[in-house]
């Protein structure tokens, strides 16, 4: 079907469509549950933000699980570096997103003030912490890791969480966790009306407008840093082996792919100019295309941080020469082929039916629906 070579660079930009797939959908209901407990000033007004995803949250998580197992299908190498050295990381992770289903289903089972502000307040936690933890783990990718590997390949990881916490990464665990709140603006600013509405348009304007300007700031922090470039590396068709390749750190070479394909300059001009064009919209109560140039903006800061890191998944910083690239982190031919076969029969279904099912359930809320239908909705 394809060489080795050639399905490695399919898997990457598939695993990126996944991640983007996730930011997108999983993130404009992160973003609104962030923003209910901070703009839903009534019970009410609460409920229309959760009752706005209701429809299509659980859905939207299929994108992580999905991500995940993606990740350890044709990456298991790094699936095993990251899940090991950034375990506490992925704890914390976990952890906050179990308030979710937990807190969607039983919010609403006693009518009791006390009862539904601690859940309000768990879904806070289950929406802000994720974002805030997968910006960091991006940010750590650019500074390196702290792993190497022994002879057999058994990863030895250096370090402990407050390690990954540098100024850097927390910049870009910041631009994530905006990132994600605009995207729930704008989502919110279509599905609601009357006051809440109005609420998260300001926000969603102003929450755009900063993550471009941290967004440019992360730019220039990148040029200054030491990047990693491959000085040596064997054929590309062959079995993956980390320790076959010579890696030399430069200062600013994390840029350098962009003097290499220039068509990759376009991702970062796409997530300033998206999230531009996302406060703009806003502004002129165009919601529906806020929200595409949000989903854009999300898709262009994403495909900015893979542009800039490629060919590398997970840089060392321990032994530049072990670091995992998406020529030598892979599963075997056989494997890949077998699961590029896979997805490129379900996952136009899977877009489809997603389609589908966004496009019935379409339609703004307001205080009244809820509270005719108060017994049947979350």
């Amino acid at each position: 079907m394809f060489d080795y070579e050639t399905l490695r660079l399919i898997w990457w930009l598939l695993i990126g469509v996944l991640l983007i797939g996730f930011a997108v959908t999983d993130g404009f209901d992160m973003g609104a549950g962030i923003l209910s407990l901070i703009l839903g000033k009534t019970e009410t007004e609460r409920r229309v933000v959760i009752n706005s995803m209701a429809p299509h949250w659980e859905g939207n998580q299929v994108w992580f699980v999905t991500a995940g197992g993606a990740i350890f299908a044709a990456w298991p190498q790094v699936y095993a570096v990251a899940f090991s050295g950034f375990y506490t990381a992925m704890l914390i992770t976990l952890s906050a997103l179990f308030f979710r289903p937990v807190g969607f289903d039983y919010r609403g089972k006693i009518d009791d003030p006390k009862w539904r502000s601690t859940w309000d307040k768990l879904l806070f936690i289950g929406s802000v912490v994720p974002p805030i933890i997968f910006g960091v783990a991006f940010g750590n990718l650019f500074l390196g890791v702290p792993f190497s590997f022994d002879n057999l390949l058994r990863a030895h990881f250096e370090g402990g969480f407050l390690d990954l916490l540098s100024p850097f990464a927390l910049l870009c665990g910041v631009i994530s966790l905006l990132m994600i709140i605009t995207q729930g603006a704008t989502w919110l600013a279509m599905k609601t009306s009357d006051e809440i509405r109005i609420r998260v348009t300001k926000a969603g304007i102003f929450t755009a407008l900063v993550t471009a300007i941290l967004f440019i700031l992360a730019g220039v922090w990148v040029a200054q840093l030491d990047g990693y470039v491959i000085s040596k590396i064997g054929d590309l068709n062959t079995a993956s082996n980390p320790l076959l390749k010579s890696v030399i750190l430069e200062k600013g070479a994390w840029l350098a792919n962009y003097n290499q394909y220039s068509w990759m300059i376009a991702m970062p001009v796409i997530g300033v100019l998206s999230l531009l064009l996302t406060a703009g919209c806003l502004k002129m109560k165009k919601e529906g295309l806020a929200f595409i140039f949000s989903s854009l903006a999300t898709l262009g800061i994403i495909m900015t941080a893979g542009c800039s890191l490629f060919p590398f998944i997970m840089p060392s910083s321990l032994m530049p020469d072990h670091s995992l690239t998406i020529w030598d982190a892979t599963s075997s031919y056989k494997t890949l082929n077998i699961m590029t076969i896979v997805a490129g029969i379900f996952v136009p279904i899977i877009l489809a039916y997603t389609a589908w099912t966004y496009s019935k359930m379409f339609g703004r809320l307001d205080n009244k629906y809820i509270e005719d239908n108060s017994h049947s909705l979350y």
